[in-house]
């Protein structure tokens, strides 16, 4: 045997192989977040959220502010930071700023808002909103608000733990990410209204808001069908780079159907003007309304936990999830319309 010519082939041989190792397509770290964002950890949470012991989470009632806590503990057991102005998570919402013709008197109350500081442009932020409350207990009877909004409350604490995961390990988020969950929604979006108009963070410095409200069942269009869907509001009013990030991570990474029928500024339901993230369109900030749409159990005391679909939630959710990556990862902020 030649051993030179031996040598010189078992050398080649490594070369070849480790210039095909560094060829290899970089490990997608997104791909790999989504797919552990976990059904179990949005079922645990959701039936703590939703259960009889928070009494309906009617504003300002004790029901809600046990959920507050639970919302509180889990950031700080996480080691997920309050937000910078707030009173160790929370912002009061005092009484008189929820004061609206026609609307109940409420007692003081307060949006949890907690924050994962960005590597790169910790000045610009990502806000996820979901409100927490509901409509408390009527006739004896509670309104437990299992998918309104129980999923969207449930949904920021898992999508926080994996973007806490990815800081961890190093790659994200470039921007600052906000997680807030609003009070007071149920009576006015009195909450958001708040946060917003407080300017604890100045609103040129929020790049956009996705807005989660109701994401775990099937409306009446789609109960008899299995197609995955979900309802998108806005994405495209005010920054269309926006709803185009949003399109390609769903044909990148979830396959949902995006359906837009509410979106029509003509529909009768006028959805685009009934939840959270209008109070940051009206300061034309971005926004995305995620919603699977009205169930024969909304606003009653049937809409519990075990009506829900946690399958479709958890495709949701990854949506939701890679669509704010991509966001408070990008190079440059979204570009508006009006530029």
């Amino acid at each position: 045997m030649n051993y030179k010519l031996f040598i010189h082939a078992v050398v080649t041989v490594a070369f070849l192989n480790s210039g095909m190792l560094l060829a290899q397509k970089p490990k997608d770290h997104v791909k790999e977040m989504m797919e552990h964002l976990s059904k179990d950890e949005l079922i645990k949470h959701l039936t703590i959220i939703a259960s009889d012991e928070m009494e309906g989470r009617k504003t300002g009632e004790p029901g809600q502010k046990k959920a507050a806590n639970y919302i509180k503990n889990f950031y700080k057991k996480l080691g997920i930071d309050a937000l910078p102005g707030t009173n160790d998570y929370y912002q009061k919402v005092p009484s008189e700023a929820m004061k609206r013709m026609f609307s109940p008197k409420l007692n003081d109350s307060e949006n949890v808002v907690a924050y994962i500081k960005g590597s790169e442009k910790p000045d610009e932020y990502v806000v996820i909103s979901a409100h927490y409350d509901h409509v408390g207990i009527t006739n004896n009877e509670i309104y437990n608000g299992a998918d309104d909004n129980g999923t969207g409350t449930t949904a920021l604490l898992e999508m926080a733990r994996m973007f806490k995961i990815a800081q961890k390990n190093g790659f994200g988020p470039k921007r600052s990410i906000v997680f807030l969950h609003c009070t007071g929604e149920e009576y006015g979006l009195h909450g958001s209204r708040y946060f917003v108009n407080s300017k604890v963070i100045p609103l040129e410095n929020i790049v956009a808001d996705l807005n989660v409200d109701m994401i775990g069942r099937r409306d009446f269009t789609y109960n008899n069908n299995k197609t995955p869907y979900i309802y998108l509001v806005g994405s495209d009013k005010i920054s269309n780079e926006l709803h185009q990030i949003s399109e390609n991570a769903n044909k990148k990474y979830t396959h949902l159907k995006l359906d837009y029928t509410f979106n029509d500024d003509k529909h009768p339901e006028m959805i685009y003007y009934r939840s959270d993230h209008y109070n940051f369109a009206q300061y034309n900030i971005p926004v995305i309304f995620y919603y699977s749409g009205e169930h024969a159990d909304y606003h009653k005391p049937t809409d519990t936990v075990d009506k829900i679909n946690f399958n479709d939630m958890l495709k949701r959710v990854q949506l939701i999830f890679v669509t704010a990556w991509e966001i408070t990862n990008k190079p440059d902020r979204l570009k508006l319309n009006n530029q």
